[in-house]
Formats: C-alpha cells, sequence, structure tokens
C-alpha cells in the first residue's frame, strides 16, 4: 500500500516537477551504463594486451563525436524539443552496447571505436538535453538564480555520483560475469528506460519559439565563449591523467586487481559527485530554504579562486610521486584532494552556463559550451595514452597542471560579469 500512496502522490506533483524527476531518472540511468562501459572496455581490452595509447584510441570517436554532437544536438533540441534529443540519446546508447555483444574476435579496434562513437553521440544527446530541461522547468519570473543553482548542483552532483558506481558496477561485472554478460545485461536494464521515457516525456520540451538556423550553433555571448574556454581546459587537465594513465598505472605500479581499481575510481567519482551537490554551499554560502547568496557572491570570482586552487594539486602529487615519498598513499590522498576541488569547478560551470544561456532555445548555448567540454575530454583522452605511454603519470600530472592554471587565466574573464544569484 505505501508504494501505491506513494506513486498516487507522484501523480499528484506538478507537471515541471514531474518531467524534471523523469529526466533525471533517465540522466540517472544513461549515466550508471555509461560509466560500467567505460571501466569494462578499458579492464577488458588491457587483459587483452592493448597498449596505454591503443586503449585511450579506442575512445577518440567516442570523444570526437561527442564534440560534433554538442554543436549541433543544441541546434536539434531548439528545433525538434529536448524530450526527442534525450530519447534519440539513449536509443542510440541501445544501439551502441548491442554493437559489443559480438563474439570477442569480432571485437576489432575499429568496431569498438564506431561503437565507442554511437555511445559518445548518446551520452552528449542525453546530456545536453538534461541541463538544458533544467532551465526550462525550474525557472520563471517568480525564482531566483539561487534555486537554479540548487538544481544544477543536485542534477550534476548525483549524476556524478552514479557514474561512480557505474565504474564499480563495470569493474564488478566484468570480474562476475565476463565482457558478454555485463553487456547484455546493462542492454536490458537501459531498453525498459528508454520504452518508459517515450512515452513519458512531454512533447516540445525546450522548443525554441523562433526555429534558429544551423549558422546560430555558435554561441555570440562573449561569457559563453569564455566560460567554454575555461571548460575545455578545465576537462582535458583531469582527463590527461584519468582515463587511460591511472586506471593502467594503479594496475601494472601497485599490482591492483581490476576489482581494486574499479572500486577505488568508483568511490573517488561518488565522492566527486557528492561534492557537487554541495557546492551552493561550499562556494556560495547560500541559504537554501530562502535561496539567497551570502555577502557579495561573484561566480566568476569563485571559478577564479577554485581553478587557481585546483591547479595546485597535480603539481604536488607529481612532485611526491618524483620523491617517491610515500607514493601509493601520497598518491590516494591527492586525488581524493583533486576530486573534491574539481568537483567545486564543475559545479560552478555548471551552474554558470545554465545562467548565462539564453531561456528561448537555451540548449543552443548549453550545447555549445558542452561542445568545448567535449573537445577537453578529447584532448585529455589522446594525451592520456600518449604522454603516459612515452614518459608516464608524472608526466600527465605536470601538463595537467599547466592547463588548470590556463584555465585559472581565462577564468578572470568571467569576473567581469559579475552574476549574482539574485537577479
Amino acid at each position: 500500500m505505501s508504494v501505491i500512496r506513494r506513486i498516487v502522490r507522484l501523480g499528484q506533483l506538478p507537471i515541471p516537477v514531474r518531467q524534471y524527476l523523469l529526466i533525471t531518472a533517465n540522466y540517472w540511468a544513461f549515466t550508471l551504463t555509461d560509466g560500467a562501459l567505460r571501466m569494462l572496455v578499458v579492464l577488458h581490452f588491457h587483459t587483452l594486451g592493448y597498449s596505454a595509447l591503443q586503449i585511450a584510441l579506442l575512445f577518440l570517436f567516442y570523444e570526437f563525436f561527442g564534440v560534433v554532437t554538442n554543436l549541433v544536438g543544441g541546434w536539434l533540441g531548439a528545433r525538434i524539443g529536448l524530450n526527442r534529443t534525450m530519447n534519440l540519446g539513449l536509443g542510440l546508447q541501445l544501439v551502441a552496447l548491442a554493437m559489443l555483444l559480438l563474439p570477442p574476435v569480432w571485437l576489432t579496434v575499429p568496431w569498438v571505436m564506431a561503437a565507442q562513437a554511437i555511445s559518445g553521440i548518446a551520452k552528449d544527446l542525453n546530456k545536453m538535453s538534461a541541463k538544458s530541461a533544467i532551465k526550462t522547468l525550474v525557472i520563471n519570473p517568480d525564482n531566483r538564480e539561487g534555486r537554479l543553482y540548487h538544481w544544477v548542483a543536485l542534477l550534476t552532483g548525483s549524476k556524478n555520483a552514479l557514474k561512480g558506481i557505474g565504474f564499480f558496477l563495470g569493474a564488478a561485472l566484468l570480474t562476475v560475469l565476463g565482457f558478454t554478460s555485463a553487456i547484455l545485461v546493462m542492454l536490458s536494464g537501459l531498453t525498459l528506460v528508454w520504452l518508459v521515457s517515450l512515452f513519458s516525456l512531454r512533447s516540445g520540451l525546450g522548443q525554441a519559439k523562433l526555429r534558429p538556423k544551423f549558422r546560430d550553433i555558435f554561441s555570440k555571448s562573449r561569457a559563453v565563449n569564455i566560460l567554454s574556454a575555461a571548460r575545455l581546459c578545465l576537462f582535458a587537465a583531469r582527463d590527461i591523467w584519468f582515463v587511460v594513465a591511472l586506471p593502467v598505472y594503479l594496475s601494472t605500479q601497485f599490482g591492483w586487481s581490476y576489482w581494486l581499481v574499479g572500486s577505488f575510481l568508483a568511490l573517488w567519482v561518488i565522492g566527486y559527485g557528492l561534492v557537487q551537490t554541495q557546492a551552493p554551499r561550499l562556494t556560495g554560502r547560500i541559504n537554501t530554504h530562502s535561496h539567497t547568496h551570502g555577502e557579495s557572491f561573484n561566480p566568476g570570482a569563485q571559478a577564479v579562486y577554485w581553478a587557481g586552487m585546483l591547479a595546485c594539486i597535480p603539481a604536488g602529487i607529481a612532485l611526491m610521486l618524483q620523491l617517491n615519498f610515500a607514493s601509493e598513499i601520497g598518491l590516494s590522498i591527492g586525488l581524493l584532494c583533486f576530486g573534491a576541488v574539481f568537483a567545486l569547478n564543475s559545479s560552478l560551470h555548471s551552474y554558470l552556463i545554465v545562467s548565462y544561456a539564453d531561456q528561448d532555445g537555451v540548449s543552443m548555448d548549453v550545447g555549445f559550451y558542452y561542445m568545448a567540454n567535449a573537445m577537453g575530454r578529447l584532448l585529455g583522452t589522446v594525451l592520456s595514452g600518449w604522454v603516459f605511454q612515452q614518459w608516464g603519470l608524472v608526466a600527465c600530472l605536470w601538463i595537467s597542471s599547466m592547463l588548470l592554471c590556463v584555465t585559472t587565466l581565462i577564468s578572470i574573464g568571467l569576473n567581469n560579469k559579475n552574476t549574482e544569484l539574485n537577479k
């Protein structure tokens, strides 16, 4: 009876709230399979003898098509509605998973790269749709920006926590079921989510009043362009050591099992996601009951401060590894610190783009911003395999620190736009 009462209560919620919950559940399910698939591919193909650079190349098209998808997907969402782009993303992820069900001998590098390309398109369609839909559902003339920051942080943080659980799930499924059976389990679960989403998401969600032309895909907003450049460097700085270099390093240098590697990375991303949900409190001293801001809160200045703080951490980890000072413990603690500070940077950026984006056709600006995000991941992924194979993890960390210094310098431009939480 309690389950029935909860279902009835959900049905009595306002339509925007129900749509928000549905989009969030959709995004969660997709993220869970995406994180698991990433860990499955990295660990499985490392077992087959692939080098770090070869594993990085498996994700090359995943990241490259993320760049294209975000650029075009924002325009597409503004024209046909975010409900259609979100469902399209889920459907493409089902295709990508199905492609990996072939016998292992047929899973050649070009085939896996093609599957990852489709998965990259799916992921960014889904993410762009979810982030854009928040502004459409949450903001109205009576709302304040503090409420927007709260909901953006909640969605982003919960998504990343589930991505971490996905890493754990991927390692666990690979250990217990093997590669093919693990893919089949994920395919079955995501198919159910897709069917529910097809019949439940509201038609025309996020569709612009005036159909944008294709030439409008590039943002004309100075604030969006500066933020996008900072985002590119921020994510390149993370992925240069996180995507390939770190899992392989933990396995080869410290002798960690796949289960332990997957568990550690899962806990890292879960913690990272939990910190993101608290970003409004930690960066802006927001009162969550009244949704007002603390004294002279300036998100642009906060972005500069936290990017500068983050730049120090990979440099510190690199020094500890070079000096052989408690390498295993030092690396683990350093990674936890990096995850916490990176989470605040990422959450601030996620709020700022939704705040800066134009209300009509919000997906255009959000899509452009996540295009830069995907370009940063692409750069970081390629460098992760190449730099690690040539010079090792320490070199990856030093380059990461340099990229974060560039992020800090770019973010100074955001401080010129004093975007407060009360507008």
